[in-house]
């Protein structure tokens, strides 16, 4: 073989440092795309902020400039190579920072957790070291004892233990609250509100399935609502309660379209129109619980009063975790206070 083909040959066979470089992102920006191909929509938003939040503070350090904050936080969450220069060090500053920026210890956590999440994506994708990622794992966040310790710290130091409008903890309704609630009056805003009510109070729907629900998974006839829960990847069917048949028979009779969103906006004279957004509905929430007397009243308040009162009425515990859509029976926990006496439903005797 002459010296003219070997040289075409190897020019031939020759890989161009560019498109190389281009597949080697591809295929690291592939590892991202893959784990968020596979969590729910409501994760990746909260994911989406957590990592807002941690672009900002690289920009509050001077760790990248200030103009590319906006920049930088769209990519976290997609792009691999921008994690090349996160370390320990970064990551233990940002726990830190959000400590003293009067952020709550459940809030760090949750973003620790996210931040350490996609340094590990970014480690598999190539991007960040073994020994580097070691040592990020290191970086904890607080446990409850660590957290009350901290929050006792920091009140003495008056700094804040939680920033924005969010509760410590959910309000459990009593039973006269809830009923008062219910009462709307007879217009078409008043039998929409009955029944959003009632479906969050009664069933304890999430406000995203509430939001999602169609005309179709009503079924005021043989009274049940058949819904997808999207934390569980099922599809259930609920029996409605008389109040909530009732709120869900008047509004399908008068006011409901014939297909598309259940519950329909409404405009400020009342008028019903287009559908209602999750921020829609918690607002309208907000304005119906103050009008009663409970100030911030949430969607979720009434979600956690549904399951502290049928934990209270001794409702079988698998009962209650698949009827709220939880996939184990750690969940339901978190929803339902302690009884105020500990011991209330121990029995040591047995049944005759």
């Amino acid at each position: 073989m002459s010296q003219e083909k070997i040289d075409i040959i190897i020019q031939a066979a020759s890989i161009d440092p560019h498109a190389s470089a281009t597949a080697d992102s591809a295929a690291a920006d592939a590892v991202f795309a893959d784990y968020r191909s596979r969590i729910d929509d409501d994760t990746l938003r909260r994911q989406e902020a957590d990592l807002a939040l941690f672009a900002y503070f690289l920009g509050e350090i001077k760790a990248v400039p200030a103009a590319s904050v906006p920049a930088l936080g769209a990519r976290l969450p997609h792009t691999a190579h921008v994690w090349a220069n996160i370390t320990h060090g970064l990551v233990s500053a940002f726990v830190r920072w959000q400590l003293h920026e009067g952020y709550a210890v459940g809030s760090i956590n949750v973003r620790l957790a996210t931040v350490r999440r996609y340094c590990g994506l970014a480690n598999s994708a190539g991007v960040i070291p073994n020994d580097a990622f070691a040592l990020i794992r290191t970086v904890r966040g607080y446990s409850g004892r660590q957290a009350r310790a901290v929050d006792t710290q920091r009140r003495r130091d008056k700094t804040p233990t939680r920033i924005g409008a969010k509760k410590a903890q959910p309000r459990v309704l009593s039973a006269a609250q809830v009923a008062t609630l219910k009462q709307q009056p007879e217009t078409p805003q008043g039998r929409r509100d009955a029944l959003m009510l009632c479906l969050l109070a009664d069933l304890g729907l999430r406000v995203g399935e509430l939001a999602a629900l169609q005309v179709e998974s009503l079924d005021s006839t043989r009274g049940t609502l058949t819904f997808y829960r999207e934390k569980v990847d099922a599809t259930q069917t609920h029996k409605l309660p008389p109040d909530t048949l009732a709120a869900a028979q008047a509004y399908m009779a008068s006011d409901a379209l014939p297909s598309g969103q259940l519950l329909r906006g409404s405009r400020k004279n009342g008028e019903l129109w287009k559908g209602m957004s999750v921020r829609a509905i918690r607002e309208r929430v907000a304005i119906l619980g103050e009008r009663i007397g409970i100030n911030d009243l949430a969607p979720h308040d009434l979600r956690h009063t549904w399951a502290t009162r049928a934990a209270r009425a001794k409702s079988d515990p698998f009962a209650l975790r698949d009827a709220g859509g939880w996939s184990s029976l750690l969940m339901p926990g978190r929803y339902v206070e302690s009884n105020e006496i500990a011991n209330q439903r121990i029995s040591l005797d047995e049944p005759e």
